[in-house]
């Protein structure tokens, strides 16, 4: 089974090939472009490095959220526009937990900035190399992690909110902030969490924002503002 996954949902982009599980080639970006402008181009020089055609390709893993609003919707119509073109299905990741994927054994700490005072979450558990879930995904207060997270000695924390939560927390000793390369959600952790996620057709693949995106909450601002 050969996955393509594609992972942009945050500041950071990158594009992986997975066959049986295992990773061929992973391509990966930090430097501040549009996703718009370098999933494709991503894709391409994958494919073209692997010496493979899109047609080899026996399915399209994505991160469909939680993350930026515009970055999650360039990933996900990437993901459904080839496997559309290919007559292959999709499978759509939590970006929390495809972060987690990068984790060694111990407890994971996922955090993710969602502005607005919020930040998107998820606790897991890793041993011998399986993962597995402490909490679901969701959007809350970060000063609401204080209880979960003082109740455990040693704590990896992950996503681009990792360093926020850092500085939040520093009176835990045992927190543990690793290199910027390992923090991020990547493809190849979007890879490996799509095993445990269903094939869906292209056109049932939606994104999980977790909160209203930020027009829809000014308009409904703007809306109880004439009621009031």
């Amino acid at each position: 089974m050969k996955t393509l996954a594609i992972e942009s949902a945050a500041k950071t982009a990158s594009v992986a090939l997975l066959e049986d599980g295992v990773l061929r080639a992973e391509l990966f970006q930090n430097n501040g472009l549009t996703h718009s402008k370098t999933v494709l181009p991503m894709v391409d020089s994958l494919l073209s490095g692997l010496g493979m055609t899109p047609q080899e390709i026996d399915r399209i893993a994505v991160s469909h959220g939680p993350g930026s609003f515009t970055g999650l919707r360039i990933g996900v119509a990437a993901a459904k526009g080839l496997a559309l073109a290919l007559d292959i299905p999709c499978v759509g990741v939590s970006t929390l937990e495809a972060a987690a994927m990068n984790a060694q054994d111990g407890f994971i700490c996922v955090v993710m900035d969602a502005r607005a005072g919020q930040v998107y979450n998820a606790c897991f558990t890793m041993e011998h190399g399986t993962l597995s879930r402490v909490t679901e995904d969701r959007a809350l207060p970060l000063s609401e992690l204080r209880e979960l997270l003082f109740s455990q000695n040693r704590i990896l924390l992950l996503g681009d909110g990792a360093q926020l939560c850092a500085a939040e927390f520093q009176d835990h000793s045992g927190l543990i902030l690793p290199p910027l390369s390992m923090r991020v959600p990547r493809a190849f952790g979007v890879g490996m969490a799509a095993e445990h996620y269903p094939a869906v057709d292209p056109a049932e693949l939606k994104v999980e924002y977790l909160r209203v995106p930020q027009a829809e909450r000014e308009r409904l601002a703007r809306m109880k503002q004439k009621e009031d």
